[in-house]
């Protein structure tokens, strides 16, 4: 190739880079056209979702205090029982042999007792005719004191066994549910058995927690934007319990590692539809005055923060960070970096960037 050919060639080469910097360049300069969103500040009622743990207002394991033959087994799995109701019956023949011997060593113990007294009773008449010394009423009285403290002791054994005799029978501490049954008749029970667990469900609490700084809000001035006497509670399936709840207390610490602290809302249970141990998710209504919701499309994340691009009245954009506290349907409720009438990009905020100028669509 000859120097008036490669002459020609970079001309054209360089003709060719100037209209695609030229195309560039107009690409990036032109203006886009895209829809804005109007701010607008409105009173809104809001119902907040909380992870809930429902527990009976009493769930306790009954256990047995001695050991024995399970006998008798009065009720079946999943049974109401009342309170002093006889759940379980443990053998008691080996007790009642105890027991006997130790009613007759009582009553032994009493007659010996009953005959010390008389001997000093009658040592006491001696005495008092100067027919004896003081010396034999003092050990004829030491005499029936040893009886009456080994008649004490007798008695104490008898109460003993009977006692243990009254722990075979195994009767409901209060009106509630039984759960399973892990033994069976005819079962060995030792001591500490566990025989079964009883709930009682006529009042069911479901536990949930707060952030710190909802609950400074609870416990100052802003209790007035929550309705805390008519909590909803949404259960597995997703129907709603059609009994109300009420706020009912809180723990005494936030955990230091996840910064929350428990509360619990009180749900009276008159049909048993609740159990210990279901789950759920409590609503609480709280109300915004003025509150500032925006689409969610019209939000992005950077590291973390939330921003929009807010619209001047020449059509600059600008990144502008927002809080949100959280969503509703498919807006977000802005705690802070927006007010009413404010206008931001709703969509194609891929598309652009901070100080571009946009062609904006009502």
């Amino acid at each position: 190739m000859n120097s008036k050919s490669i002459l020609i060639a970079g001309t054209f080469m360089a003709l060719l880079a100037s209209c695609g910097n030229q195309n560039e360049k107009t690409k990036e300069n032109e203006i886009k056209t895209l829809p804005v969103y109007v701010v607008t500040a409105r009173d809104t009622i809001v119902e907040v979702p909380y992870v809930a743990d429902i527990q009976a207002n009493r769930n306790v394991e009954v256990h047995s205090r001695t050991e024995g033959l399970l006998e008798k087994i009065y009720i079946k799995e999943g049974q109401h029982v009342n309170k002093g109701q006889l759940l379980f019956k443990i053998n008691d023949s080996e007790l009642q042999i105890e027991l006997s011997k130790a009613t007759a060593a009582y009553n032994s113990a009493k007659a010996d007792a009953k005959v010390a007294q008389v001997e000093a009773e009658r040592v006491q008449t001696l005495v008092d005719k100067k027919v004896i010394t003081k010396t034999e009423l003092d050990l004829a009285r030491a005499k029936y004191n040893a009886a009456l403290a080994k008649a004490e002791v007798a008695l104490s054994e008898k109460n003993a066994v009977s006692k243990r005799i009254s722990y075979t029978s195994i009767h409901s501490p209060f009106t509630g549910v039984v759960d399973r049954l892990p033994l069976k008749e005819g079962s060995l029970v030792a001591p500490n058995s566990l025989l079964t667990t009883l709930s009682d469900i006529h009042t069911i609490y479901a536990y949930f927690n707060i952030s710190e700084n909802e609950y400074l809000q609870l416990a100052g001035n802003d209790t007035h934007d929550y309705n805390l006497d008519a909590i909803k509670l949404v259960l597995p399936n997703g129907n709603s319990y059609p009994f109300s709840g009420k706020l009912s207390s809180a723990e005494s610490e936030i955990d230091e590692n996840t910064g929350n602290i428990a509360y619990k809302v009180q749900f009276d249970n008159p049909r048993g539809i609740l159990r210990h141990g279901a789950s759920g998710k409590i609503l609480i209504t709280r109300s915004f005055p003025k509150a500032i919701l925006i689409p969610q499309k019209a939000v992005f994340e950077i590291q973390d923060k939330n921003y929009v691009f807010l619209v001047n009245n020449e059509g600059v954009v600008k990144m502008t960070g927002v809080a949100v506290s959280q969503r509703i349907a498919d807006n977000y409720l802005v705690l802070s970096g927006l007010k009413a009438n404010d206008r931001i990009v709703l969509e194609g905020i891929q598309s652009i960037r901070d100080g571009q100028k946009i062609q904006v669509r009502q």
